[in-house]
């Protein structure tokens, strides 16, 4: 009899959504009871706050509702005294009014601890002239730091080749319980590939608010696996950034490239519809411009996150594509480390003459006992590198000092 119930508790959730995210991951079968009621519940937050930032004094604070709305973030710089009201990026005159909110607060000063609230106001009716507002609902009161960009140190751990086992992330990231990190970073193939919402949020993002994404953002570059499947064109909109970007924190630079699909674009399985090889050149154009850049040249250190990497990932069209796109820049450039996943092997491969004048270190995953957990710190003087196994041993080192 329980048996049976749970198996229509089963499928009541699944049609119901994924309201419940990590608690479904959690303890199912009480996710499984609860979920009864979830056409009954109204209007809710689905999942978040999470935070992603692009280092510029700037937070951007995102969530889901379970139906459009008008929302806003709350904030200050004391818990007591959220005095200022940030809304969505206004598109032609228009602000946001949907399910998926993104939301950026500037102008932050440097060094300085936020609090903030989210906020949204459910749209019941939107007719033309006549919009009608249901309730009103708001998240606790959470924190953030705005760091010094010009500060002395930097640290951040990184996380890859997931592949839609959501409990590695609390897994691995528990491997460096109790350190403080500037950002996590997710360098691809978080999932096999893109199926729908309920997919992104209960294989990634629940997770991620569940364990830190509500006070420590996260950055995140696709992988090859991100750009398949048929929500692949939806899944950017629920981040603020998933592609290639430069930032600068500390003494590093860092520079983000999206590797793009491991495959030709002629394969069959793309039906016509995929152009990579040109989204990489563009990419190529762009990262000539970086490296020129002062703040890239000045820079004590500079590292490239990137899923597939420049080298060492077989003889794949588009991993060759970027060796002979990306590996005379980045040499050119005088880039310290490489920073990758993709190939499931984890390893540290050593700058090689003619080659690759800097190191690349590679993640390992996604199974039990070859996941790993890549920790980086930064000093003026010194980058250093250390890859842990799922079990916390120790299985790759590396340190560049300043030139």
């Amino acid at each position: 009899m329980k048996e049976n119930l749970l198996k229509e508790n089963r499928r009541a959730f699944l049609k119901g959504g994924f309201a419940l995210g990590g608690l479904a991951l959690l303890n199912p079968e009480k996710a499984l009871s609860s979920s009864l009621n979830i056409q009954d519940d109204g209007f809710k937050i689905s999942t978040g706050p999470y935070l992603q930032t692009n280092f510029g004094n700037s937070m951007s604070v995102l969530w889901i509702t379970s139906k459009n709305s008008s929302s806003w973030v709350e904030y200050g710089e004391a818990p007591d005294k959220l005095d200022q009201k940030a809304y969505g990026k206004s598109e032609l005159g228009l602000k946001p009014a949907e399910r998926l909110n993104c939301i950026k607060l500037e102008n932050l000063k440097p060094a300085t601890t936020y609090y903030y609230k989210i906020v949204s106001k459910e749209i019941k009716d939107f007719q033309p002239y006549k919009l009608t507002y249901g309730e009103t609902i708001s998240g606790s009161t959470e924190s953030f730091l705005n760091p010094d960009l010009a500060k002395d140190e930097v640290s951040f751990v990184m996380l890859n080749d997931i592949h839609d086992r959501p409990k590695s992330i609390a897994h691995l990231l528990n491997l460096d319980k109790g350190s403080k990190s500037d950002f996590i970073f997710f360098n691809g193939d978080i999932f096999d590939y893109q199926t729908d919402e309920q997919q992104i949020v209960e294989h990634m993002l629940q997770p991620c608010v569940d364990y830190f994404a509500k006070n420590t953002p996260f950055l995140y570059v696709r992988g090859n696996h991100e750009t398949r499947g048929k929500f692949a064109r939806e899944f950017p909109a629920y981040f603020d950034h998933v592609g290639h970007a430069a930032f600068s924190l500390g003494p590093v630079r860092f520079v983000i490239l999206d590797s793009g699909e491991d495959k030709d674009d002629t394969h069959p399985v793309y039906a016509g519809i995929v152009d990579f090889d040109k989204y990489r050149e563009e990419q190529a154009k762009w990262l000539e411009n970086e490296i020129k850049r002062k703040e890239f040249r000045n820079a004590a250190f500079r590292v490239v996150l990137m899923h597939i990497p420049p080298r060492y990932s077989g003889d794949g069209h588009g991993a060759i594509h970027c060796t002979d796109l990306f590996e005379p820049i980045m040499n050119r450039g005088k880039v310290d480390l490489v920073l990758s996943g993709h190939t499931h092997q984890y390893k540290v491969h050593e700058p090689a003459k003619n080659l690759n004048n800097y190191a690349i270190v590679i993640g390992g995953g996604p199974k039990e006992g070859t996941r790993t957990l890549t920790k980086i710190k930064a000093t003026g003087k010194q980058l250093q590198v250390s890859m842990l196994d799922d079990s916390g041993k120790e299985v790759g080192t590396y340190v560049v000092s300043k030139k």
